[in-house]
């Protein structure tokens, strides 16, 4: 826990395990990719418990609110209360129409095979 109650957002994002290391926490930060309380910030930026985070991790945003401040890493029931995940569930994935296998080994598909294959596509 930090003594004054704020914590640098790069060792708190990486404290709480959004991001492997801390050398990665600042260079998402640097690229732009972290915003408090809906503003980009650097890596210094002091955050406070209540403080609403976004991250972009592997493509997609992540919602985040800090509870508790801490500056170690510590254990990942500790790291999970210290953060509240606010992000929305991933929207479901479209279900892709049936595609018929090929046996193992049956060779190439014929021009006739290739050509029911594209009308089953709707090509």
């Amino acid at each position: 826990m930090s003594a004054a109650g704020a914590a640098r957002v790069d060792a708190w994002l990486w404290a709480v395990r959004v991001y492997k290391t801390r050398s990665l926490a600042t260079a998402a930060c640097r690229a732009g990719h972290v915003r408090v309380n809906g503003d980009r910030v650097k890596a210094s930026q002091p955050v406070r418990p209540g403080d609403e985070l976004r991250v972009r991790v592997a493509g997609f945003d992540r919602i985040l609110v800090v509870r508790e401040t801490i500056v170690k890493r510590v254990g990942a029931v500790q790291a999970a209360a210290a953060a509240e995940d606010k992000t929305p569930p991933p929207p479901p994935r479209e279900s892709t129409p049936f595609v018929p296998q090929r046996d193992r080994g049956a060779g190439r598909p014929t021009k006739r095979d290739r050509r029911d294959i594209e009308r089953l596509r709707g090509r």
